[in-house]
């Protein structure tokens, strides 16, 4: 374990805290079990070493589960002597690559009442799927990408204010003035859209997308099958599926048509979108507000961000895709996005919201109560017109 300290010790050293994601406060540390799910690269490990750092001295271990330690030693048993020897807080980073994850989880939170653990995971794990039901004793968290507003503050030192939505529809004014009083939105809003989801561009801004496409290729023939247990066979359909629908999304599949493009049946294509989608890399898009259901064709297919839409169709991006894009990866963090008959997008099953440019009418959702356009290359609202990069400021 001395190793393991060492090494735990020269991280947390080394982590700035000039910048901090939004979840890290809303995550109630004081919960004995805590998960942090998200996708690869959404700076899950900062975030567990920050808290580290405002945590006494000696009484915290960080560990990931890759770790060639792991290879011939039980995490349950690195927990007991950790709290043994006066440990207080686990933090436990790719417990996906961990094969007897679920079982030694339980057993840490039925046998260490004291001992507090926080731990990351793919996006991709189901905590209720695992061998051992964890889902009653976990607090499970979600950490997205950077918002547009994140990211003026990580890369510019730009800091601002998150707004909800109800202030966004109701007092938006009030929100551009202070933006616009330091900066013009669109002169930072093209750059996060291509290269702002994921923080690791601070490190290496000119290979971003290689570094994004390898990401995908890491979730694809790594983090998935550790998770679902998927052969060789099935990692070669997934990524023939993204191809193929790389450059089409958003749009509504015909799933039948895409099965047969792929070489797989419907079944098993509904599950490979799924796969997509919990993996981060997809996202599918419903008319039921409560969410997927795998068995059900989506009604349509979006990428997860608009960093992944320049990653896989360099030199062909569609702008008007790129806008639908935002705005869902955007509103899916706080608020549950559903397909409507009527506009392009359902919020809370209570406000209707159409995509467009700054010439876009209100012509498809004329009439309608609690309707909104999003409309981009604009700087100011006007009535029910809000400006598209607004959006990025809800968290």
């Amino acid at each position: 374990m001395e190793r393991l300290l060492e090494i735990s010790k020269t991280k947390v050293e080394k982590t700035s805290v000039k910048f901090k994601r939004f979840l890290l406060n809303r995550i109630d540390f004081s919960q004995p079990m805590i998960g942090i799910k998200g996708a690869r690269g959404t700076g899950k490990t900062t975030l567990l070493l920050q808290q580290m750092k405002s945590l006494p001295k000696g009484k915290s271990l960080y560990v990931s589960l890759d770790d060639i330690y792991f290879s011939e030693n039980k995490l349950v048993y690195l927990a007991e002597d950790f709290h043994r020897h006066g440990g207080q807080y686990l933090f436990i980073d790719e417990v996906h690559k961990y094969k007897n994850w679920s079982q030694e989880l339980k057993n840490i939170y039925d046998n260490l009442p004291n001992l507090k653990v926080v731990f990351t995971s793919s996006s991709a794990l189901e905590i209720h799927k695992g061998k051992y039901d964890l889902s009653r004793r976990v607090l499970l968290y979600e950490l997205p990408g950077l918002s547009f507003r994140e990211f003026l503050w990580f890369k510019y030192n730009l800091k601002f204010e998150p707004i909800s939505l109800e202030q966004l529809l109701n007092q938006a004014d009030k929100t551009i003035t202070k933006v616009q009083k330091k900066i013009k939105p669109y002169q930072y809003f093209s750059e996060y859209l291509k290269i702002g989801y994921y923080p690791y561009f601070k490190n290496d801004e000119k290979y971003y997308h290689i570094r994004l496409n390898e990401t995908i290729n890491v979730v694809l023939e790594n983090d998935l099958p550790a998770i679902y247990n998927i052969d060789s066979f099935s990692i070669i359909k997934l990524k023939k599926l993204l191809y193929i629908i790389g450059s089409l999304v958003p749009f509504m599949p015909n799933i039948n048509k895409l099965s047969q493009q792929v070489g797989t049946t419907r079944d098993s294509l509904l599950k490979y979108l799924h796969l997509l989608h919990n993996a981060h890399i997809l996202k599918w898009l419903s008319k039921d507000v409560w969410g997927i259901n795998f068995l059900n064709k989506p009604d349509k297919l979006f990428l997860e961000n608009t960093n992944i839409a320049y990653a896989a169709n360099s030199g062909r991006i569609d702008k008007g895709n790129l806008r639908e894009t935002f705005f869902l990866n955007q509103l899916s963090v706080n608020h549950r996005v559903s397909c409507p008959k009527k506009g392009d997008f359902l919020i809370d099953n209570t406000y209707l919201f159409e995509i467009g440019g700054k010439n876009k009418t209100q012509k498809q959702i004329a009439g309608i109560e609690n309707a909104y356009v999003a409309a981009d290359d604009i700087e100011y609202s006007y009535r029910n017109k809000i400006p598209l990069w607004l959006f990025g400021f809800m968290y």
